[in-house]
């Protein structure tokens, strides 16, 4: 059971997470969370087949965003998982209403739904993939302009800045006075 007031950053940071599990790694794609599955085994107990199911239906989710925030496909393929997400109201000593994230189904799968839903009532134009085509990972804008492009400014974004400036370099005309 997870209580849910004050998690919405968590859980956007939690769906940001779990989109950025298929990195591009020495230039070959790579699926972190495929890692997870090549360790179960016919002879797995009960509760690493949980896990296994667990791990299968959150790789299923990951790729179903990601579809939908690369722009591949609709928004409405997430709706059957929504069924499955169920907040409870509850009134602590306090009289304030809290709510909890109900125990049927997968905690981070709810979770990374829920992270959905924030992001998307926030404007989903703010989650995006990285703009360096050759790379995998996706962003999540928190600015007040809304103009980040990369996953990453250290690494996407300098690349492609140092890129675009040898571009320049090579491609203009011998410098003056030389």
């Amino acid at each position: 059971m997870k209580w849910m007031n004050d998690s919405t950053a968590a859980d956007e940071d939690l769906l940001l997470a779990l989109l950025n599990t298929t990195p591009v790694v020495d230039g070959e794609p790579t699926d972190v969370l495929a890692d997870r599955f090549a360790n179960g085994s016919a002879d797995a107990g009960a509760g690493e087949l949980r896990e296994l199911r667990e791990l299968r239906e959150l790789r299923e989710l990951r790729d179903e965003l990601q579809a939908v925030v690369r722009g591949e496909t609709g928004a409405e393929h997430v709706n059957a998982r929504l069924a499955d997400v169920k907040l409870v109201p509850a009134i602590d000593s306090s009289g304030a209403v809290r709510w909890r994230l109900d125990g049927s189904g997968d905690a981070l799968v709810g979770r990374a739904l829920l992270g959905w839903l924030a992001v998307v009532e926030k404007g989903s134009s703010r989650l995006r993939p990285c703009a360096n085509d050759e790379c995998q990972l996706f962003l999540l804008d928190r600015s007040k302009s809304n103009t980040a492009r990369w996953c990453s400014m250290a690494t996407c974004g300098n690349r492609l800045k140092a890129r675009r400036h040898q571009a320049r370099v090579q491609g203009a005309p011998a410098a003056a006075g030389s």
